[in-house]
């Protein structure tokens, strides 16, 4: 059975600084897209021992969530809902996503200073098995929104879904789309790509889409070109397709997400795993 999909922002929190930097992002971010905002703390070991330190019971967390809901609900016009699960954060914070039928979550990433460490390989656990886009946050604001999108290409690209966003936002943001390709001297990878980049053009010509094309200018190091790349554009967002399930010698999962999500300009990262949804965003395209 398809899953279906609702108009929600999930941001899960551990109450640190930075987690409190996502849901900011995720307030303006549901004010943007029309979304409703859900807020989850899953209550684990950490949560416990915390709350065993500070003589403080469950409850504490549930007025630790009111509190924000209701600042949030003072200053924004979104709909706010607050949850709370008791568990792993590696399977509640997916299956929260499933039950609620999220479209998009928002986590925020940090060093040893929160409660449940969302950082390096457990971050990376969350964001690639998740089964929503995930947009991966660390102290950079919002700002004005997602205006100028980076869309990296290598012979890897499964395009379908980055390409749906990408217009998904574009058209939310009046953003212009910075197409980053690879070159490769692989004469069929580079075929691909170009066919890729061809078929992602039509599409974005065919609904209205500002693009550029940006070419790396080498074959190698094609990550780290990209993050220059984002940084010296002063990009707000890099998209990107992630599954740590396939291997790629430029995209390794481990080192390559955990530097994309660290990146040291801060710039946002979306990251979309190639799963099948239960609900076409917009009805623009079939890619091959």
């Amino acid at each position: 059975m398809e899953q279906k999909l609702n108009d929600i922002v999930l941001v899960p929190t551990d109450f640190s600084e930075t987690c409190q930097n996502a849901i900011d992002h995720s307030v303006e971010l549901a004010e943007y897209l029309d979304y409703k905002l859900v807020i989850l703390h899953v209550i684990n070991r950490e949560t416990k021992s915390e709350l065993k330190k500070d003589k403080l019971d469950v409850s504490a967390i549930t007025d630790k969530l009111n509190d924000i809901a209701n600042d949030i609900r003072e200053n924004s016009r979104i709909t706010v809902e607050t949850l709370t699960r008791e568990g792993s954060i590696f399977t509640e914070i997916h299956q929260t996503a499933t039950d609620i039928g999220a479209q998009v979550m928002v986590l925020g990433t940090h060093g040893k200073k929160g409660m449940q460490y969302l950082v390096g390989s457990y971050a990376l656990k969350v964001v690639t098995k998740s089964p929503v886009p995930t947009i991966v946050v660390q102290k950079r604001s919002f700002g004005k929104g997602y205006k100028k999108i980076v869309f990296p290409i290598n012979g890897f690209t499964e395009a379908r879904q980055q390409v749906q966003w990408a217009m998904h936002m574009a058209k939310k943001f009046g953003s212009l789309i910075h197409i980053f390709r690879q070159p490769h001297t692989d004469p069929d990878i580079s075929g691909k790509i170009n066919l890729v980049t061809a078929q992602i053009e039509e599409a974005f010509k065919e609904n209205d889409i500002e693009y550029i094309i940006k070419d790396a200018e080498k074959t190698k190091n094609f990550r780290d070109q990209m993050i220059n790349y984002a940084a010296a554009e002063r990009a707000d967002l890099i998209m990107i397709m992630t599954d740590a399930d396939i291997f790629s010698p430029d995209f390794p999962a481990g080192a390559w997400g955990e530097q994309m999500m660290f990146n040291q300009a801060h710039i946002p990262v979306m990251c979309i795993n190639p799963v099948m949804t239960g609900k076409v965003y917009y009805e623009y395209i079939t890619l091959i």
